[in-house]
């Protein structure tokens, strides 16, 4: 059995990746509570043929899907979270929530995880048909927006196995570049004061909003004395009340900070906690310092990238139909970039090895430093269209989405049989990670006693 001949089987697997993508649409959940959409993905596994073990890493929504044995052992990462407060209706070309202040999957999470159960499928038809030794994981990854889902599970051990790891996302344009992602790590600092009336008797007081202020104040003067990639993002989720004449006993900040490495990481995070301090010092507050969760950097594979580019070019692109595409062409008109005349990605570009760090973050880093890995991306979305947007929730359903989806299935499924059966391939993906990682091997950024957590964003 061929490449092609597992595209064919994949495509005719259309109809049942549609409905699995499109049943976690419909039910959008985030981090660490994806409980419906997981189910979805598991049942798929199961119908496909794969063994399931649900709950892995000691979380209720990761799990995975097992065929096969011996070496190569290659992982699918599959993703499957939504994102607060981006509710949609599908098919409409303006903003209209299905449920007002819902979640909606602004990332395309629910193709995602479901690209990558048809790549997954795709490796296990091949050695079921052609008898080759190897083993498929594909791994039900959750949490990725704001939980690192991957880096708890990398921290117990769930991706040690792996020779290598696949991934996609979704995206408005064919991709496969090199380049890092920044670590990155969230912490609450909270303070507690002393509550006092703010008129008669403020010297009684010890104002905890105070102290957040001049934490906040104390970053910005940090931004100077830091690498230009460094990112240092906070939002105040606790004033300490609404009233202006009591001094606030109580306040809060979540922060999240970004560097281009885990070292680098580590000594930003000192420096905030030194500020964090002494803040505390100046206002006579006392202060926590709550550790929510972390990834690593990413680790680029340059080997890996070329063979998922070869891949992807040796797919037949999708067509759509004149009405779908005047449909693209509104959802690409109502963004900056859009492109109107022509919403629909056709070119596949080469692959680009690159040193730079791409500045953003994924859970996708922690897998990286564990085994070689790379991502692709396939317009899922018109020309133009942000993730984390209500266009991209728009078009979530639509035959773009699975068409692009199936692709993105196509060129991983391509490329787990080339590191099966190219034994040179996988051996040269290896030698480039050790080089990359200089030595060094992977140490999560999650301290062991830090566990999932659930943040509602509900009041």
């Amino acid at each position: 059995m061929n490449k092609q001949e597992i595209f064919s089987y994949l495509a005719d697997q259309q109809d049942f990746l549609a409905k699995v993508s499109d049943s976690i649409w419909e039910t959008p959940e985030t981090c660490f509570e994806e409980t419906a959409s997981a189910e979805t993905l598991c049942k798929a596994l199961e119908a496909a043929g794969f063994t399931v073990e649900r709950g892995v890493a000691g979380i209720a929504t990761a799990f995975t899907g097992t065929y096969g044995h011996g070496k190569p052992v290659i992982g699918f990462l599959g993703e499957f979270d939504a994102l607060s407060g981006l509710s949609q209706k599908a098919g409409i070309a303006e903003k209209e929530a299905l449920v007002p202040g819902g979640n909606g999957h602004g990332c395309g999470h629910n193709l995602l995880g479901t690209g990558c159960l048809a790549g997954a499928m795709g490796m296990k038809k091949y050695l079921e048909e052609t008898g080759k030794e190897g083993t498929v994981i594909y791994f039900g990854c959750s949490a990725e927006e704001g939980g690192s889902g991957k880096a708890f599970m990398a921290r117990e051990g769930c991706f040690d196995a792996l020779d290598a790891a696949i991934a996609w996302h979704p995206s408005d344009k064919y991709n496969c570049s090199g380049g890092g992602m920044l670590a990155n790590c969230q912490i609450y600092f909270r303070y507690k004061g002393v509550s006092s009336h703010a008129a008669m008797s403020p010297h009684l007081g010890r104002s905890a909003l105070d102290a957040v202020t001049l934490f906040n104040v104390g970053i910005q003067f940090l931004r100077e004395h830091v690498l230009p990639s460094v990112r240092m993002h906070y939002a105040v989720t606790d004033t300490g009340g609404f009233s202006p004449n009591v001094v606030q006993p109580t306040a809060e900040v979540l922060t999240l900070l970004r560097a281009p490495d885990n070292v680098i990481l580590a000594d930003v995070r000192a420096r905030v906690e030194d500020i964090a301090r002494g803040a505390a010092l100046m206002t006579g507050t006392e202060l926590e310092i709550d550790f929510v969760k972390a990834c690593s950097n990413v680790v680029p594979n340059d080997a890996m990238g070329y063979a998922a580019v070869e891949n992807m070019r040796l797919l037949e692109l999708p067509k759509y139909t004149e009405e779908e595409m005047e449909f693209y062409a509104k959802i690409s008109a109502t963004n900056k970039g859009g492109n109107p005349e022509h919403p629909v990605a056709e070119e596949i570009p080469d692959y680009q090895p690159s040193d730079e760090v791409f500045p953003a973050s994924s859970d996708v880093g922690d897998v990286s430093w564990v085994a070689p890995t790379v991502s692709i991306g396939t317009p899922t979305w018109p020309i133009g269209t942000p993730a984390h947007s209500w266009q991209a929730v728009a078009v979530g359903k639509s035959a773009l989405a699975h068409k692009a989806t199936l692709a993105a299935g196509q060129a991983m499924a391509g490329l787990a049989i080339d590191l099966i059966e190219k034994p040179e391939l996988l051996a040269k993906a290896k030698e480039e990670h050790n080089r990359r990682l200089k030595g060094g091997k992977y140490e999560c950024p999650i301290p062991k006693g830090v566990k999932p957590r659930i943040i509602s964003t509900k009041k």
